[in-house]
């Protein structure tokens, strides 16, 4: 029990080995299946997908195919299920004749994933072929001398099958002479021998026939048999024999057929029919005799087709030496072949991509290939290689399998399209290679921006050029390839003499041509900036600016334009010049002046004497236009000389103007009006009018200078009166301490016993002066008698103080009120003040500083004006408003009020 416990764990060990070593080979990407020959097409082998655990849909939208290592298509891949069916027939027999353990290979190639996938299945042998004997009818012949006991070999039977279907015994029935024994050959095959267990006696009988039969062991059992003659002969003393026991040749596959490889040789020692030697092949494949050929007469062996090192490395024949008599010798002949490189390696492209973009990144897979060379040693090695300088790159996958792969990043404006030649040679002597050719092509990325054919751009535009016309051509190129590489321009949007670029000139979206849309003035606009964007069409686009610099040039469309003397407009002395009679010659008489809008040669100008009433008088300069008498005027010259100057620029063709220039020939004004006069009078108009109006003109002249300089004299007396009034007022506040004044921009104001803030405010409609409650019912107990007229200020409708003219002045010897309010609470700050000559107002805080001279436009309004000066303050006692006006002389007699009604006089010092 304990030893069938031990025998049941092995088992499962071995089981579970098996099952690991299945995983391990699947993990490996290699797969193994078994079933048996001679199964129907479409016969299920195993289910691929879920073995190596792909995804089914994924394969059918990649794409994946099967390939098989051999010259016939034995297995399928179905495309719906995954499952690996049978594509043929399979015969083991005829596949594996000379192999025990029958395998076919065949590989799975997945596109998408560039990956491959090995697959093994064994062809299970079934007993379908029975055992055979290569001749059907044997006949031997034995002297009936022959000692009992004595053993002669037969012809084997061949069974295709392998296993317990191939052949496993033989039986001998027929005849008591003879008994079969079965012998083991070296490779374990069965000999038969047939013995001979009783002599023989030809006058007894001269021929015995038996029958010989070979069975296997496949269920059910099947059979072959063969008949053997025994002819008995009479004695021969002498068998042949061979000079060798084992014959060994060496023989190159590329042996021409009919070549004579071996010839064996045996010698028989007996005369006549016993002597003579006949050769046959004993044992000897089916293959073999398909191939080698023996001479019965010479024993020569002879080549029938031609050797293939890859389809067969040797091959072992029986020979037997038979003479007359019937007796034989066997040996051995041993044929091997040498391998000769006659096979060029096989390059195939399992898989392989027919474009790729510019931007994968290196190690990217474009092609999957697989090289083989059926010789082997060195013959069969290969050395795959590419191209030198292609980016690409060989790294070895799997056994055989290369992939193809980028070694740099690709760059489609460099090169867009590669055929890339594989080349794979062996090692043979010579060596022997073949190609293969990738064409691959560059798939575009937008990675170049478009660029300009010029770093800028600039053209010479004529000004009074035809709306539309072409200006200039930019031109932009992309080196990306269909959509990426198409250009469309655009201008950068700007702005000329405040108008939009757009409005001037347009660009052509798909030439770049330039187009002006308005005719261009170059006295308006003389250059224009711009800048043009060209785009391209890929997603995202890359684009490129360049500069465009349009020069407007100069055309002579713009006459000289005479500034002096002025065109005659109805006046008498338009363009009248006085030249003494005394003047020398050369003496400045006028200058024409005159400009032109135009620019360069177009401006310049040329001045030149057209008409005049004294030809020789006068001479105008060429280039300055100056007027100067060429001689000294003579008394015969008449007094009124008319000159006509014509100006001129030198543009193509020439444009002018004329100046009319009057001179006058006189020695005075006088003479000057009097001649005008003449002139200009009319036939109805007495001649004196002129004169009239010119001394009217004159007088008004002086009148206005002489009151401009009332006026100043005014004002001078007017700022020293002031200056008197001021020194003269300052006296009265002598001793005080300068703790009780403070300084508003040099104006000083006391304080005694109370403080204030002063507030002047420029959008106040009030203007007013608040003290504490208990400072002002000490100092300043200003309450004005009954009988005194109405207030000084009235309030207008917009609330602006303003004076009364008709106010008593105020005397400035009173100092104090003549009552005193109650004040039950301070008063707040701050004093808005009211300017009663600008109508500004003026804010002041405590502790400020306002410089009323800076502020205000009043006549009487100066630095050196005290602050009571011209201003109108409100001061609010308690729940009494009451209004006053600090008056120097310029405004004395400005009545002064209080909002209660009440009458009060006064200068306030503080």
């Amino acid at each position: 029990m304990y030893a069938a416990g031990r025998r049941g764990g092995r088992r499962d060990r071995a089981l579970l080995w098996c099952v690991l070593v299945a995983a391990w080979e699947a993990a490996l990407g290699q797969l193994r299946y078994s079933v048996p020959e001679e199964m129907p097409k479409g016969s299920f082998v195993g289910d691929v997908v879920k073995d190596l655990a792909l995804d089914l849909p994924a394969l059918q939208d990649s794409g994946v195919h099967l390939l098989d290592k051999g010259r016939t298509q034995y297995f399928a891949l179905h495309g719906k299920t995954g499952h690996l069916v049978t594509a043929e027939r399979i015969d083991r027999e005829q596949l594996c004749r000379l192999v025990e353990k029958c395998l076919l290979r065949c590989e799975v190639i997945v596109q998408g994933e560039m990956q491959v996938y090995r697959i093994e299945v064994e062809i299970r042998d079934i007993n379908d072929n029975a055992p055979s004997f290569k001749e059907i009818e044997l006949e031997e012949r034995i002297s009936e001398t022959t000692a009992p006991g004595s053993r002669f070999p037969l012809s084997e039977a061949h069974d295709p099958d392998v296993g317990r279907n191939s052949l496993q015994r033989y039986e001998l029935s027929g005849d008591e002479h003879f008994s079969l024994s079965v012998q083991a050959g070296p490779g374990g095959d069965q000999r038969p021998e047939l013995v001979l267990a009783k002599a023989l006696d030809r006058e007894e009988a001269a021929f015995h026939e038996l029958v010989l039969r070979a069975s296997d062991g496949g269920e059910p059992s099947r059979t072959g048999t063969a008949r053997i003659r025994v002819a008995v002969l009479d004695a021969n003393d002498n068998a042949p024999a061979f000079s060798q026991a084992e014959y060994t040749v060496r023989v190159a596959e590329d042996v021409p057929v009919g070549s004579t490889l071996l010839t064996v040789t045996a010698t028989d020692a007996d005369e006549g029919v016993n002597g003579d030697v006949k050769y046959s092949l004993k044992k000897v494949t089916d293959l073999a005799s398909q191939i080698f050929q023996l001479d019965s007469d010479t024993g020569g062996i002879t080549l029938l087709r031609n050797l293939d090192f890859e389809e067969g490395e040797s091959y072992e024949l029986e020979v037997q030496a038979r003479d007359g008599g019937g007796l034989f010798d066997t040996a051995k002949v041993k044929v091997t072949v040498t391998d000769v490189n006659d096979n060029v390696p096989q390059i195939s492209i399992r898989s392989a991509h027919s474009t790729v973009s510019e931007d994968s990144p290196p190690g990217t897979v474009v092609a999957l290939l697989h090289v083989q060379d059926r010789d082997s040693g060195a013959n069969g090695q290969v050395r795959f290689s590419l191209d030198d300088g292609v980016p690409f790159r060989l790294e070895k996958t799997f056994e055989d399998y290369y992939r193809v792969v980028t070694a740099e990043v690709l760059d489609r404006e460099e090169v867009s399209e590669y055929n890339v030649t594989v080349r794979a040679s062996d090692g043979g002597s010579p060596s022997l290679w073949s190609s293969a050719v990738l064409s691959l092509r560059v798939l575009d990325v937008n990675d170049n921006a478009p660029v300009f054919a010029e770093a800028r751009y600039s053209a010479r535009v004529s000004e009074n050029n035809a709306a539309g016309a072409l200006v200039l051509t930019v031109r932009a190129a992309d080196a990306d390839w269909g959509q990426n590489a198409r250009v469309r321009y655009r201008l950068w949007e700007g702005r000329v003499r405040g108008a939009p670029l757009s409005s001037y000139v347009s660009v052509h979206a798909e030439t770049g041509a330039l187009y002006a849309l308005r005719s261009f003035d170059y006295e308006e606009v003389r250059e224009v900036g711009l800048w043009v964007r060209a785009e391209d069409g890929g997603a995202p686009s890359l684009s490129s600016n360049v500069s465009v610099r349009l020069v407007i040039v100069d055309e002579n469309d713009n006459a000289p334009q005479v500034l002096y003397p002025p065109p005659a407009s109805g006046a008498v002395w338009a363009g009248v010049e006085l030249a003494p009679r005394s003047a020398e010659p050369g003496a400045l008489v006028a200058k024409v002046v005159a400009v032109d809008a135009d620019a360069g040669q177009n401006a310049w100008l040329s001045y030149e004497l057209a008409k005049a009433t004294e030809p020789g008088l006068f001479r105008v300069g060429l280039h300055s236009g100056e007027v100067r008498t060429a001689r000294v005027p003579l008394s015969r010259d008449a007094a009124r000389q008319s000159l006509v100057v014509v100006v001129k620029d030198h543009g193509r063709p020439a444009l002018s103007a004329t100046a009319t220039l009057t001179v006058v020939l006189a020695e005075s004004v006088g003479e000057l009006l009097s001649e005008l006069g003449s002139a200009a009078a009319a036939p109805g108009e007495p001649p004196g009018s002129l004169t009239r109006w010119l001394v009217l003109a004159v007088a008004a002249v002086s009148c206005l200078f002489l009151a401009f300089l009332l006026l100043l004299l005014a004002l001078r007396l007017r700022r020293w009166r002031r200056s008197q009034l001021l020194a003269a007022g300052s006296g009265a506040l002598r001793g005080v301490p300068a703790s009780h004044f403070v300084g508003i921009d040099g104006v000083r104001a006391f304080l005694h016993s109370y403080s204030h803030e002063v507030s002047l405010t420029a959008d106040s409609r009030k203007s007013q002066l608040r003290f504490s409650g208990g400072s002002c019912c000490d100092t300043l107990p200003a309450r004005p008698p009954p009988d005194e007229p109405a207030p000084l200020l009235a309030e207008d409708a917009d609330g602006a103080r303003r004076a009364d003219p008709a106010a008593p002045p105020v005397s400035s010897s009173h100092h104090a009120c003549s009552a005193t309010p109650p004040c039950p609470a301070p008063l707040p700050f701050p004093i808005r003040v009211l300017c009663p000559v600008c109508r500004m107002r003026f804010s002041y805080k405590k502790g400020k500083s306002l410089l009323i001279s800076s502020l205000c436009a009043g006549a009487s309004c100066s630095v050196e004006v005290n602050v009571v000066s011209l201003l109108s303050v409100r001061f609010d006692f308690c729940e009494t408003e009451l209004d006053v006006s600090w008056l120097d002389d310029t405004c004395y007699g400005k009545s002064h009020r209080r909002s209660g009604g009440e009458r009060f006089k006064g200068v306030v010092n503080s």
